[in-house]
């Protein structure tokens, strides 16, 4: 049979951000496809060299728009744990509800993208609608919509009082509430199961030799989150990782459902258990050594590796990306895919092209 080369990308209806496939196919099957990446390339990692190590916080928290809290945020552990800086508990847990936030308007805005790629443009919208309302969350509480701008070295720029607390509290039930309603379409729609039930199967032995991470890994039943580390207020709030056996796109749709409510209860825990006391220590010095830290995005494990040399630059910093990570295994459930399922197997890893191509 003839095979067709069919270009997919960097520019299409259902991608968020560029990346480019060939996809070689036979009639309506795809036989391969071959990634090409470097569209959006800023070269952030070498801005360590010209930024000092602290205004280098906003450029980390740049690398990604959609999970940039967490990217800052991993960025201020390395230096903190290079520098031996206590981070005040309070700091802590509030690094804790950011992270959580973020990942619900990822989670949320994935959902969105999901459903308008195979024509559902009601729940598409209904899904964006509810993630406006974490954005406003974020808005009140760190003064900006996506790019928070609140975690700096050695804790946090700005606290939440105890009636800011209060209205988080408040507004996550709301939240909660609407997203029950909307996962309820996602999981039990006929609809939405004929698009994506057996679709892009994916086995927990090549979801784990092809080094998957975040809800692509969890949905092929690879029981693995890095917040089981203990970072940030992770050492006294217990997380159990979300999984999915069946491994295929339906999978991946129910594990991020899921995780949606497990950081509703992430937030709640924090808001709780809140300590009271200083949002930050001063930091003095530059730092010298060198540290990798991991935290878990909302699209999987992020690392990055810091080394600096008594300097105020750092002199190395390198990031792996969760999509850097998840790109293989996307490559591997196209082959054998139909064409028109393409834009759905390349939304179900959530690429951000932002983060990959830093």
């Amino acid at each position: 049979m003839a095979r067709t080369i069919i270009p997919f990308g960097p520019q299409h209806p259902v991608l968020p951000e560029p990346i480019h496939l060939d996809l070689v196919v036979e009639d309506e099957k795809v036989v391969e496809a071959i990634p090409s990446i470097g569209f959006i390339h800023r070269g952030l990692e070498k801005l360590v060299e010209v930024k000092d190590y602290a205004e280098f916080v906003y450029v980390a928290e740049r690398v990604c728009g959609i999970c940039s809290f967490i990217h800052g945020q991993t960025y201020c552990q390395a230096v903190e744990e290079i520098m031996k800086v206590p981070v005040p508990p309070r700091a802590l847990y509030l690094r804790t509800i950011w992270g959580e936030l973020s990942r619900l308007h990822s989670h949320l805005l994935w959902m969105g993208l999901l459903a308008d790629s195979f024509g559902f443009e009601n729940l598409f919208m209904h899904s964006w609608r509810v993630r406006e309302m974490v954005l406003d969350i974020i808005d009140a509480t760190a003064g900006g919509r996506v790019i928070f701008g609140s975690c700096k070295i050695g804790g946090v720029r700005r606290d939440i009082d105890a009636d800011g607390l209060k209205m988080v509290q408040l507004k996550i039930g709301e939240i909660e509430k609407e997203m029950r309603d909307i996962v309820e379409i996602f999981i039990e729609d006929n609809s939405v199961k004929d698009r994506l039930c057996g679709v892009g199967v994916l086995t927990k032995e090549d979801a784990y030799q092809l080094g998957c991470v975040g809800p692509m890994l969890r949905a092929s039943g690879v029981k693995q989150d890095t917040r089981s580390l203990g970072y940030a207020a992770f050492n006294d709030i217990h997380v159990e990782p979300i999984i999915h056996t069946d491994g295929d796109s339906y999978a991946r749709c129910v594990v991020r459902c899921q995780e949606l409510f497990q950081s509703v209860d992430i937030i709640r825990q924090a808001i709780a258990r809140m300590p009271e006391g200083e949002i930050a220590v001063k930091v003095t010095g530059n730092p010298n050594g060198e540290y990798t830290a991991r935290t878990e995005q909302p699209r999987g494990e992020v690392i990055y590796y810091v080394k600096a040399n008594g300097t105020k630059n750092i002199q190395r910093f390198r990031v792996r990306t969760p999509t850097f990570a998840n790109i293989p295994a996307m490559v591997k459930t196209l082959q054998g895919c139909d064409l028109a399922d393409v834009p759905v197997l390349v939304l179900t890893i959530d690429p951000c092209i932002s983060c990959t191509e830093r």
